[in-house]
């Protein structure tokens, strides 16, 4: 979890409930602008759809898998015969970040952003090109997210059959025409050759100004002022991170033992103490250039659509999965990981020619060396820092690295701290077990990615929480001496440190259990799978269980992907659970939610699960889940035109948000109302709510329409 994730969940437990009313969000404005208006048949084309977004919302882009869970902006083309699509939809410049609540890569812009698609023009003629674009913009103030649908028009654009005038083109290397800018604001167009520009200088231009838009580079500082701060946080974070695992390095058995030694050849030499502790430094940074450079391999190697593949493919995520796997294990004795002795011997070779080229290679034999130990933690920073940004690895590498040269460079520097250090022994070992548990948890992170992206259903909640429970407890164990490992040494007492590291593996083995009988966990949110069902349960009694879904005689529709949480019984089709509440002569609850809905997942864990909602919930109401966002297409004859934007509605989400704004004039969800199945205007029995943490208020909202429901129908009775 990030400083920027950390503050949104801190932020996200003690707001204040906000008062809702009817209100319809747009936070992105979208408008169009062409690469160049005059071009020729043959040439290609940029279109352009430049954004702008209101302050403290997100726009998320085009480049990161739909697997992930919020909406990726989507561009839908009117065919005509008059072009062709070169390509998918570009995002320029969006910003890319691992989303702990979605298990993924996201990526998405803030202020303004911009989306190219090329096309190639196939006649002559004058027509402008018309698409629809499906998009969600999000705010990390309270949770909301807006789904937003637009038809957008391109153009007009004028193809010749000879080559379009230079006056007017925009190339790579054109030169363009002094123009003055129309409207209010100055407006930006950025080349087409140049999908570097950072969205930060793009405006939003109308189509008929966009012919006479000026264009603007960016320069360094430009770009540097386009850089969002989360950015910068998230990177000092990891780094941090790296930093510590650094330090745990430097407590393995192939590393601790050398400290000494090492320092002891720097400053018990010929050289002078000067001398030698310059060449304790060339030493310590030696070891920072090898790991960085490491880092920067990985860097290279993965490439600007890297860090999305890492994140949203199955095949990295299981290979990592067997890598963290096997180096649990190695660490826990089962089998030693160690590099060919010639390679070893080589380098150690070059390193006893002396000289400054010989401090390298005495640096770069430590490395080889210690690789058994440190291989398994330098595996896990890559293996997170491939699941974020490009930049990742080297920042991660670099703050490993420091932590592991710091000690060699400051015992050298103050050689009498040397006789402070713990002697090396079976407590090295502790500490390579220690890690081996870390390493074996950590890698069923990688393993639910993949379970979740294919709906395999193998790692469920309950099944992640109990392998963790079971190795935090051998963890425990084990540090109380209870059982050893081949590697270890007979234990006589348990020194402080040891029974605090057990306390602390026990408790939090105590805090996963109530995981199993459905605890939130709001701690490990991002790191558990969903919840869903159980397959554990201390309910010996209890509320009665509402009539089954199913009670219609027909299973719920949408039911084989979708489902409600804490084990609820419901619907996700409004017209099913209308029929379903007047048989059961309830009320209807309705959740509008959505897949990519951060504060709907709160609402869920933190306050549908109390038992004074959940109750009410499973006796009083008729839940139906509403998906915004769900891409599922329906049936041809279930398409309509909706009469508020007369954009045709074919997928389920669509149809769903389109209800939500028609009927109550609200677009951001999760947004909960409270209907009387028997009123066929759909006028709510009390006034609907948004994201509400406080439990107590939320309860009172249930029993509110509860007794609302109650009275109507008492006083159609007593007609």
């Amino acid at each position: 979890m990030n400083i920027r994730q950390l503050f949104k969940f801190l932020l996200l437990c003690w707001l204040p409930a906000l008062p809702v009313a009817a209100q319809i969000l747009t936070p992105t404005h979208l408008s169009t602008a062409l690469g160049r208006p005059i071009t020729k048949v043959g040439q290609e084309v940029d279109l352009i759809v430049n954004a702008r977004i209101d302050d403290k919302w997100h726009l998320y882009a085009t480049d990161f898998s739909e697997d992930v869970g919020p909406v990726v902006f989507a561009l839908k083309f009117v065919p005509s015969a008059a072009y062709a699509l070169v390509g998918k939809p570009q995002s320029v410049k969006s910003h890319h970040q691992m989303d702990e609540v979605f298990k993924g890569e996201v990526a998405f812009w803030e202020k303004t952003g911009q989306i190219r698609q090329r096309i190639k023009v196939l006649r002559p003629g004058t027509f402008t090109i018309k698409a629809d674009a499906d998009y969600q913009s999000c705010t990390d103030v309270d949770g909301r997210c807006v789904p937003g649908n637009e038809s957008l028009t391109f153009g007009p654009l004028q193809v010749s059959d000879s080559a379009a005038p230079a006056t007017g083109a925009v190339g790579p290397s054109a030169t363009p025409p002094a123009a003055k800018p129309e409207g209010p604001a100055p407006t930006a167009l950025v080349a087409p050759a140049a999908p570097a520009v950072s969205p930060a200088t793009v405006g939003t231009v109308d189509a008929p100004a966009a012919a006479t838009a000026p264009v603007q580079a960016a320069g360094p500082a430009v770009a540097a002022a386009a850089m969002p701060v989360a950015d910068a946080g998230g990177l000092w974070s990891f780094g941090l991170l790296a930093f510590l695992s650094g330090l745990a390095a430097l407590l393995t058995p192939c590393v601790f033992p050398m400290v000494p030694m090492t320092v002891s050849f720097f400053t018990g030499g010929q050289d002078s103490r000067g001398r030698g502790i310059l060449k304790a430094v060339v030493y310590g940074l030696s070891i920072i250039v090898i790991y960085t450079l490491i880092g920067v391999v990985v860097a290279r190697l993965l490439g600007e659509d890297g860090p999305n593949f890492m994140a949203t493919h199955w095949l990295p995520n299981l290979l990592f999965f067997v890598v963290f796997v096997v180096f649990g294990l190695s660490f826990l004795g089962l089998f030693e990981i160690t590099l060919p002795s010639g390679l070893v011997n080589k380098a150690d070779a070059q390193a006893d020619k002396g000289g400054w080229l010989g401090v390298f290679f005495m640096a770069f034999t430590l490395v080889l060396v210690s690789f058994s130990c440190t291989g398994p933690i330098v595996a896990t920073v890559l293996g997170l820092a491939a699941r974020g940004q490009t930049l990742a690895p080297v920042v991660g590498m670099l703050g490993f690295s420091l932590a592991f040269a710091l000690p060699f460079t400051l015992f050298a520097i103050f050689p009498s701290w040397l006789k402070s250090l713990p002697r090396s022994g079976g407590w090295l070992n502790t500490v390579k077990v220690v890690l081996g548990f870390v390493e074996l948890m950590l890698a069923l992170k990688f393993l639910s990615m993949v379970d979740l992206a294919y709906h395999w259903g193998i790692l469920t909640r309950d099944v992640y929480l109990v392998l963790w429970i079971v190795l935090s407890a051998l963890l425990g164990l084990y540090l109380l001496g209870k059982f050893r490992l081949s590697h270890d040494s007979p234990l006589d007492h348990l020194s402080v440190g040891r029974l605090l590291l057990a306390v602390l593996a026990l408790s939090f083995m105590t805090y996963l259990v109530p995981g199993l009988f459905g605890a939130p966990l709001p701690l490990l949110a991002g790191y558990l799978p969903p919840q869903s069902r159980h397959d554990f349960s201390l309910a010996a009694g209890g509320p009665a269980p509402v009539q089954p879904a199913n009670a219609l005689g027909e299973t719920p529709r949408f039911s084989d992907f979708l489902e409600l949480p804490h084990g609820l019984q419901g619907y996700f089709d409004l017209q099913q659970a209308v029929r379903a509440a007047k048989r059961q002569h309830k009320p209807i609850f309705i959740d509008f939610t959505g897949h990519a809905c951060v504060n709907c997942r709160k609402m869920e864990a933190t306050v549908w699960s109390d038992p004074q909602v959940l109750s009410q919930l499973q006796n009083d109401y008729v839940v139906v889940a509403l998906y915004v966002d769900d891409k599922t297409e329906l049936p041809r004859n279930e398409w309509y035109t909706s009469a508020r934007d007369h954009q045709q509605k074919t997928s389920l989400g669509k149809q769903n948000a389109d209800l939500q704004v028609t009927r109550y004039g609200f677009n951001a969800q999760p947004y909960y109302v409270l209907l009387n199945p028997d009123d066929p205007t759909g006028n709510p029995l009390v006034k609907p709510i948004a994201y509400e943490p406080n439990v107590a208020q939320f309860a009172q909202f249930l029993q509110a329409g509860r007794r609302s429901y109650q009275a109507r129908h008492a006083a159609v009775a007593a007609r």
